[in-house]
C-alpha cells in the first residue's frame, strides 16, 4: 500500500503544478489580450508534396543509372 500512497502524493503534486501553470497561462493570455494580440498558437497543417508521374519516372531512371554505374565499377574491380 506504500506504493499507492506515493502515487497519490505524486498525483497531488502534479495537480498543484498544473493549477499553477494554468494560472500563469491565463495571466499571459490576459496580458496579450490587453495588448491587442493573442497568445494562442494556431496549428497550421503542412501540405504534402505531390510529385508528378514524369518526375517519379525521371528520379527512377536516374537511380537506375547510378546503380548501373556502381555495378559496373564493382565488376571492374573483381575482374
Amino acid at each position: 500500500m506504500d506504493i499507492l500512497a506515493a502515487i497519490k502524493r505524486e498525483e497531488r503534486k502534479l495537480e498543484k503544478q498544473l493549477h499553477k501553470l494554468n494560472h500563469q497561462l491565463n495571466g499571459v493570455r490576459a496580458a496579450a489580450k490587453v495588448l491587442g494580440g493573442s497568445a494562442e498558437r494556431v496549428v497550421v497543417g503542412v501540405k504534402k508534396r505531390v510529385l508528378s508521374a514524369a518526375g517519379r519516372a525521371a528520379i527512377a531512371k536516374a537511380a537506375r543509372r547510378r546503380w548501373a554505374k556502381v555495378r559496373k565499377q564493382a565488376k571492374k574491380k573483381t575482374a
